[in-house]
């Protein structure tokens, strides 16, 4: 496959690259979109093809299933079920932004993101044009658009050079505006725990969570991957 390459420089240009990007993705294939943290690999998270072609062009096994983004933090409760109050108010605080929260899914969708045990990574990433695309196209999974090992694209040259040839499209906004993953907290039960540690450090998550009494703690995974 030879990948389109969007720049988003006028209006116009954005336009068409949200456009492009949306129907190549609508229509099953693979896209390179900015976030506010690395570019990622995006996929319709309902469409169970295009997300095992996103986990073999990455190189990763369905052990390791992709993080799931949405536009709006009211999606949290149609995808995630049993949200614990501390989850609520960390996506408060820092949604949109650099926070995935790994949560228990609602039984009813009809999804295959890999062996995820009845849970999904979900986040809302600080980004307008990512975020007009997750308007248009509804949910994507999303992973740090480079090949497993290899340091996650900053911008949009990295990506093209590991992704290029299994993407229809790539959006190029310009080097990438924190450059750092997600933090990832699992919130599957009443006590949290942070699982990566990214853009947000434990200290400034747990500051949030003082006046509640919670606690995080830290079991953080290097290996872990995501936009």
């Amino acid at each position: 496959m030879t990948s389109e390459r969007y720049g988003t420089t006028t209006p116009e240009e954005r336009e068409r690259a949200i456009e492009a990007a949306t129907l190549s993705l609508q229509g099953g294939d693979l896209a390179v979109i900015p976030t506010d943290t690395v570019y990622g690999i995006a996929a319709d998270a309902f469409d169970v093809d295009a997300v095992a072609e996103l986990l073999e062009a990455k190189g990763r096994g369905r052990a390791m299933p992709p993080p799931v983004l949405i536009s709006n933090a009211s999606t949290l409760d149609a995808l995630a079920t049993d949200v614990p109050a501390f989850a609520r108010a960390l996506v408060e605080e820092f949604w949109p932004g650099p926070l995935t929260l790994v949560c228990r899914q609602q039984a009813s969708l009809q999804w295959d993101l890999g062996e995820a045990r009845g849970t999904v990574a979900l986040r809302m990433p600080d980004d307008e044009i990512a975020l007009e695309i997750l308007e248009r196209t509804g949910p994507l999974a999303v992973s740090s658009a480079n090949k497993t090992g290899e340091p996650a694209a900053t911008d949009a040259d990295q990506a093209e050079a590991m992704l290029g040839d299994v993407v229809a499209v790539i959006v190029d906004a310009g080097e990438s505006a924190g450059g750092e993953a997600s933090t990832i907290v699992d919130a599957t039960s009443g006590q949290g725990r942070v699982l990566r540690v990214g853009a947000l450090s434990l200290d400034a998550l747990n500051e949030v969570l003082e006046p509640l009494g919670a606690t995080l703690t830290d079991e953080a995974d290097d290996s872990a991957t995501g936009a």
